[in-house]
């Protein structure tokens, strides 16, 4: 086991779990093949990958790093996380639904739900909103029983 480990760097149930993500994946891109959007099925995840990669990634790493420096190391709770997770649910909101709050794709999301899109952005922002302001009662509330 220690052998296997030194040599693939991993536990083998990670092995495992990779063979079968990658099991998975063919089998998608197998039921995708005979589609006739696949191409561009294609080249909007490969433009995914390289949005995240080269440009998405850098930024949030860098407002990250930015954060840990900003934030120290004081007693008690850290505020790091505290304002990690609600920005990477308001991001992955946004993500989202940002046809919708940038006003792109009116006619189709009218025909499919028969709704206009205006109220996204402020209904992004409340929900935006309220995650921050939720952790950050969470944050005092575990800054004062740590007094």
């Amino acid at each position: 086991m220690a052998r296997f480990r030194r040599a693939y760097g991993a536990a083998p149930w990670h092995l495992l779990l990779l063979l079968g993500c990658f099991a998975v994946t063919g089998w998608i891109v197998l039921r995708l093949a005979g589609e006739g959007s696949a191409v561009r099925m294609l080249l909007w995840f490969l433009g995914a990958v390289i949005a995240h990669d080269l440009l998405l990634f850098p930024v949030y790493a860098l407002a990250d790093r930015a954060l840990r420096a900003g934030a120290g190391r004081r007693g008690g709770p850290s505020a790091l996380n505290h304002v990690r997770v609600p920005a990477l649910a308001a991001g992955l909101l946004l993500l989202v639904y940002l046809p919708g709050v940038l006003g792109l794709g009116d006619g189709t999301y009218t025909a499919a739900t028969g709704l206009t899109p205006r109220p996204l952005l402020t209904r992004w922002l409340a929900v935006s909103g309220a995650l921050f302001a939720a952790s950050a009662a969470l944050y005092a509330l575990r800054r004062w029983r740590h007094r």
